[in-house]
């Protein structure tokens, strides 16, 4: 049985930085929460930047930049994952649909990039599809055309996608990405459960989609919220690596806010109990095939 990966999605975009205080901000505090996820277990860290001044998501390239360099500066052995689904943000004038408001951030598919073509980190994450993104008017848009473009952009860099998957249709889409010559192998999936209005948290549904994948996938899946840890555990059984993190789950349990490394360890005894093993970053970067260069 191959080792497992762990990931650690260490701040996101969400608005949660006003609900824990270990939610990293800066570039600093993205970066030691990199460092703290690394030394308890994780192989892995998917890292989004946030504005300093007021906790949003961002885009900055130098803020990625930043975070980036001190994590490398630090020494700590980790394999960078940084997202490239910000930019697919639209809010609609629900009387006006063709009207977009505030908290519009909707750019194509390669103006998504821009951070991934300058710091060519191991991983970047593509969105395989648009959906409902919880209550109200929000929508996250990523067209068939914004991912091929997308695609072939990151396979010219030499970077590994992951493909995170909201639901069933941007799976069976992503197989047509790997149809296509678009997705080097083996093609590295993000099963993303429990995000209203995608996915649900249903353990039939996570085996279903796991018997979609082709045979040579790497995969992961992950829950959000209350269902952070079991997740760990349904992906373990299934034979796939997992996901924890600040970006999905604030609380190591009920009332008890978590730290990044907190959750980590966590995730780490459940691989282990379930009499697995957890991957080193060396490991991880074999089984995922990276380019070696990402990694000098």
């Amino acid at each position: 049985m191959a080792e497992t990966i762990v990931t650690c999605a260490l701040t996101g975009a969400g608005d949660t930085v006003g609900k824990s205080p270990y939610v990293p901000v800066t570039p600093e505090q993205i970066a030691s929460a990199a460092i703290e996820a690394a030394n308890a277990g994780a192989a892995v860290v998917h890292i989004h930047v946030r504005d300093p001044e007021t906790g949003q998501g961002s885009r900055e390239v130098a803020l990625y930049r930043e975070a980036v360099r001190r994590i490398k500066d630090s020494g700590v052995d980790v394999v960078v994952n940084l997202t490239a689904g910000m930019g697919g943000d639209l809010f609609l004038d629900q009387d006006d649909p063709l009207k977009p408001v505030d908290g519009t951030d909707l750019v194509n598919g390669l103006d998504r990039l821009p951070h991934v073509e300058e710091l060519l980190p191991d991983i970047c994450t593509m969105d395989c599809g648009s959906l409902n993104f919880g209550e109200g008017s929000q929508l996250y848009v990523s067209t068939p055309d914004m991912l091929r473009v997308g695609a072939k952009r990151i396979q010219e860099l030499g970077v590994k996608p992951e493909l995170e998957i909201f639901d069933t249709g941007q799976l069976w889409f992503a197989t047509k990405l790997i149809e296509e010559g678009l997705l080097d192998p083996p093609p590295l999936f993000q099963l993303c459960m429990g995000i209203p209005y995608g996915a649900p948290a249903n353990p039939e549904l996570l085996a279903t989609m796991v018997n979609m994948l082709p045979s040579d996938a790497q995969w992961a899946s992950f829950s959000i919220g209350r269902n952070q840890m079991p997740w760990v555990a349904q992906s373990v059984l299934l034979g796939g690596h997992v996901r924890v993190g600040l970006e999905d789950n604030l609380y190591l349990s009920k009332g008890v806010k978590a730290s990044n490394g907190q959750l980590v360890e966590r995730a780490v005894r459940i691989v282990e109990d379930l009499g697995g093993t957890v991957a080193t970053p060396d490991q991880a970067r074999a089984q995922l095939r990276l380019k070696e260069r990402a990694h000098a």
